[in-house]
């Protein structure tokens, strides 16, 4: 009996003991790096048991049964599971970073798909690269990381616009891409880049879940937020810079200016200017006068993020401070930012969303990218000139006919600009999620941007000597803008999987979206004592006769509905298909309603059982798209007549200033309509290591909007204000090849390495304008000279028209046996530019013009590296373009101008020189617009290099830091080109009369030291 009662009491014993429950703490920690994940998921295994790391990477599981099994998992890293014993402990868990990432989620629009489901050409940009690149606006961080994308700045000064193209130029018109953050329309370079969790690119039909807005592509960004169970995590991020000039010109200095003026005077017959040049030494060089050197930018950040079971948060703030290379604070920007990011799980259905941004920025402008600006001047003005009298004041530039009428001091220029624009905009989103019944999702979101921006400018009365930029009269002109609209978005998803094996996800919903505003501008002249400091317009006293002041209010609207669904089987064979229907008052009654469909499809083949167990390829997928897509981003209400036009009448014989009609109106307007094709294929290899991507394209643009359209001259198109009318009239097709590849690698605990490559070939060409001339003309060249760029069908959008060259005349017999140039205004001799006569009619007339350049990049790459070893991290970002062309428009072709240094190697008698033209004051027809002006503009740029050390954070753990970074880097430190202007990358954004370079603001080389800190 006794021996029983042990037995039970045993039992017992033993009971209690496998039954204990046991607490389990721990800290996750990345493995490369040894830094804490917040937000890491921990989960006893096939149970609801769970919680997250906090911001440390710490947690703590209490009441698990000893012998159950953790999973600890990340998104981007791979499981890691832990069996409990008995005893409580703390317990270190290291995550390895996973290559497998196709079961990341990519957002589309109106919903996400597992990234091995996409069907579409989708490219992301995740916030490492940010944090790497440390772009002053986001637009930089595409350049060189997304294949398809080019992005191209319309200046080097701070805050000026960047361009972003998606897969080519396809219009005369808007091209930009549409911008949607969080789900509502927004404007990609106002944002603090520190914000953004992620940037996807839609460059396919995926894009026609917007109808209208989605040909240019469509460009999703997604800012960060709060994570469940977090403790409060602070971070703060600065940078210190210091700019400069990237590339300087090689001008002529005094002694060679002189040498070579005199010569000059000497072929035109005239006297020469100076008798003697040995005094005249090096002389000003002037763009060492307007561009500084260690121009100071700086930038804070701050966020503080965190969350309970119910509510997450995340809020921010940024300040940047930029003075510009170029006149310094006189083309300064100043930008903040504020956001508020929060997510409440109102009920186990309901759940609410809103984020909020504020922006502010200051930007200060200077005369650029144009005849007479800052840097125009200064590339041209005489070296031989100071740039002060004896008496102080700024030397005042000679009007003589050599030197023209509108060179005028650079310093000068830049001390009597005074301007200011402020902008303020308050945008963001609040959406409702709501969960009916089990796989069907009802959401809501409304979405608005608001804006106000004020600007002023003063005309100081001044003379420069005679000059066009001669101010009589003392001005200020102010205006005021206000920008509003909001979008409403319902849809409802519903999903549902069939037999394990058939699995949908439909999407059904609407979008209402309304746009308004107004602005209101005046001039007021005679500013008290002629000072910015009294520049405003109620305080100006002058009078006159004619009108200054204007102003303009639309509101546009749309109402579209749209659906999708998505099929796979086994995940393995891929479908999608897509409707939008839109009416837009943009058009006129017969055009208001379009419908955009497209479809999607794809086959992962590596899941197919024929595929085998190959090691070598681990996931194979080819996919295909084709579908319409639309392009609204045109002027307001051109389908209807507006007095907005000037008109001046005698009325009992006087003059009266009254309103005429505008621009004609076209009922039958309509968006144009882009057809995208595409066909690719994605790849992992060797264990996952290497990712390929390779895409095949065709995008056709038709149904172009074509301005200034032929009409009756009894209509009168010609008067002030008035036009003729925008038609849809033109086609324009470009297709291409993409490939990407990617390799990462774990060399050892210590040593990991990412390697990117992408490649882009591009062939633009326009199929129709119909337009009565069969092309449009932009741009300009020189002064008075006829437009050099075309659209026009067979060639690229915005090629170079002008005349081939064929060297320089050596001698007289070869002038003599040449067709006659006098058509082109003086007849030619020994040392001048020949010119081809491409229709061979015997004679060099404007019939002779034919394509010279393309301004249209033939290929895009980009190449980076990014390497960590132990505590340090290193980083290369670059970008090339190839096939490229610009026009050298920076010089002004006077006898007196200043000149680049390749004019030493002119002609100057028989075999010395066949490119170069002689120099002379009598007439030539050598500056006429031929391809002698157009340049090979094709640059390799290494955009950003960085290194990076971080503390061991056993160290900054005991200043209760979890994350200490230090960096320096370079921005923008070498560009490899044999373009002789500042930035062979530049555009003035117009796709006719784009790639001419009239003296673009160059762009600044930006040494970087900064700091990251996490708490």
């Amino acid at each position: 009996m006794k021996s029983n009662y042990l037995l039970i009491i045993f039992l017992l014993f033993s009971t209690f003991g496998f039954s204990q429950s046991v607490i389990v703490e721990g800290i996750v920690k990345e493995k490369a790096t040894g830094l804490p994940i917040p937000g890491a998921n921990i989960q006893v295994k096939n149970t609801t048991t769970g919680t997250v790391t906090d911001f440390d990477g710490a947690f703590t599981l209490k009441g698990i049964s000893s012998g159950a099994t953790l999973v600890v998992s990340y998104i981007g890293y791979k499981n890691f599971e832990y069996k409990v014993n008995g005893s409580n402990g703390k317990l270190a868990v290291s995550l390895e970073e996973d290559s497998k990432t196709l079961d990341e989620v990519v957002v589309i629009g109106y919903g996400s798909q597992k990234r091995r489901e996409v069907t579409g050409a989708v490219s992301v940009v995740d916030n490492k690269t940010l944090e790497i690149l440390k772009p002053v606006k986001i637009e930089q961080a595409l350049q060189g990381t997304v294949s398809g994308v080019n992005v191209t700045t319309q200046s080097g000064s701070p805050g000026a616009a960047l361009d972003i193209r998606i897969r080519g130029i396809a219009t005369n018109g808007e091209n930009r891409p549409t911008t949607i953050i969080d789900g509502y329309v927004g404007e990609l370079g106002l944002l603090n880049p520190n914000d953004i969790e992620s940037i996807t690119v839609l460059k396919d039909a995926q894009a026609a879940i917007y109808g209208t807005i989605g040909a240019n592509g469509v460009i999703l960004v997604t800012t960060k937020s709060g994570k469940k169970n977090a403790k409060a995590r602070i971070s703060y991020n600065t940078y210190v810079g210091f700019q400069e000039a990237s590339k300087k010109l090689n001008l002529l200095n005094a002694t060679e200016y002189g040498l070579l003026l005199n010569e000059s005077y000497a072929n035109g017959g005239a006297a020469l200017p100076y008798n003697d040049v040995t005094g005249l030494g090096k002389g000003t060089n002037w763009q060492d006068e307007v561009i500084s050197n260690s121009v100071p930018i700086i930038n804070h950040d701050i966020s503080i993020s965190g969350g309970s079971d119910k509510v997450t948060y995340a809020v921010s703030g940024s300040h940047l401070d930029q003075e510009g290379i170029v006149g310094e604070q006189k083309s300064g920007f100043l930008r903040n930012t504020a956001r508020v990011s929060l997510t409440a799980d109102v009920s186990e259905k309901l759940k609410l969303k809103t984020n909020v941004i504020y922006t502010y920025f200051n930007r200060k402008s200077l005369s650029e990218n144009g005849l007479g600006s800052v840097l125009f001047n200064a590339l041209n003005i005489p070296s031989v000139l100071s740039p002060r009298n004896d008496s102080g004041a700024y030397t005042v530039v000679p009007n003589t006919p050599g030197l023209g009428n509108e060179i005028i001091n650079p310093l000068a220029q830049i001390e009597n600009t005074n301007n200011d624009y402020n902008f303020k905009k308050l945008n963001g989103n609040f959406g409702l999620e709501y969960k009916l019944i089990d796989g069907l999702t009802l959401s809501s979101s409304m979405g608005f941007n608001t804006s106000n921006a004020k600007s002023r400018d003063f005309a100081k009365a001044i003379s420069y000597g005679g000059k066009v930029f001669d101010v009589v009269r003392s001005s200020v002109t102010q205006g005021a803008i206000n920008d509003n609209d909001y979008s409403f978005d319902a849809f409802a998803t519903y999903t549902k999987s069939i037999a394990d094996d058939h699995n949908f996800v439909v999407t059904l919903g609407n979008t209402i979206y309304k746009q308004w505003g107004n602005g209101l501008y005046a001039t007021g002249y005679d500013v008290p004592n002629n000072s910015w400091d009294f520049a405003d317009i109620g305080l100006t006293t002058g009078i006159v006769d004619a009108k200054t002041n204007s102003s303009y209010t639309y509101d546009e609207r749309r109402l579209s509905y749209f659906g999708r669904m998505q099929y796979d089987y086994k995940g393995k064979y891929l479908l999608s298909a897509m409707i939008r229907r839109d009416a837009s008052t943009k058009f006129g009654p017969g055009n208001k309603v379009g419908y955009f469909p497209s479809f999607t499809a794809g086959w992962v083949i590596s899941d197919e059982g024929f595929f085998g167990e190959d090691k070598k390829v681990n996931f194979m997928k080819l996919r295909a798209s084709y579908g319409t897509l639309g392009n609204d981003q045109i002027p307001n209400n051109g389908y209807v007549s507006l007095l907005s036009g000037e008109a001046t009448y005698v009325f009992n014989g006087s003059l009266v200033n009254g309103t005429a009609t505008g621009q004609i109106a076209n009922p039958d307007l309509k968006w144009e309509e882009a057809r995208k094709f595409d066909v690719g294929m994605d790849m992992k290899l060797f264990n996952n290591k290497v990712s390929l991507v390779a895409d095949y394209f065709i995008d056709t643009r038709q149904d172009l909007l074509i301005p200034n359209i032929p009409v009756s001259g009894i209509t009168g198109v010609y008067a002030p204000g008035a036009s003729a009318p925008t038609v849809n009239a033109g086609s324009v097709r470009n297709s291409g090849l993409e490939f990407s590849v990617d390799y990462k690698h774990d060399f050892s605990e210590n040593l990991n390495m990412s390697v990117g490559y992408n490649v882009t070939f591009l062939k633009n060409e326009v199929l129709e304008v119909n337009n009565g001339t069969g092309f449009i003309e932009g741009g300009s060249f020189g002064v008075g000279q006829p437009a050099p760029s075309r659209m026009q069908v067979g060639l690229p959008i915005g090629y170079f028209y002008g005349y081939k060259t064929d060297g320089v005349f050596q001698n007289q017999a070869e002038v003599d046996a040449h067709p006659s140039q006098l058509a082109l205004g003086a007849n030619a001799a020994p040392g001048d530019i020949k010119f081809v006569d491409t229709n061979a009619d015997g004679k060099i007339d404007a019939n002779d013009r034919t394509d010279i350049g393309n301004p249209i990049p033939q290929a895009t790459m980009g190449f980076n590296l990014q390497m960590n070893y132990k505590n340090l991290d290193f980083a290369v970002y670059t970008f090339a373009s190839v096939g490229n062309d610009m026009v050298r428009n920076y010089e002004r072709t006077l006898s007196d101008a200043n000149r680049l240094n390749y004019v030493l190697d002119r002609w100057t008698g028989e075999g010395t020189s066949n490119y170069v033209p002689r120099v002379t004051t009598g007439a030539t027809a050598n500056n006429v617009f031929s391809d002698y002006f157009v340049e090979d503009a094709s640059y390799l740029r290494i955009q950003n290099i960085q290194l990076g050390y971080t503390l061991n954070p056993k160290v900054s753990e005991l200043a209760k830091i979890t994350k200490l970074r230090f960096y320096a880097g370079v921005n923008n430190l070498y560009t490899f080109t044999k373009y002789k202007g500042f930035d062979p990358g530049a555009s003035n954004g117009n796709p006719i009369g784009g790639g001419i370079d009239y003296g673009f603001y160059p762009i600044p080389r930006t040494y970087l030291l900064g700091l990251n800190i996490n708490f």
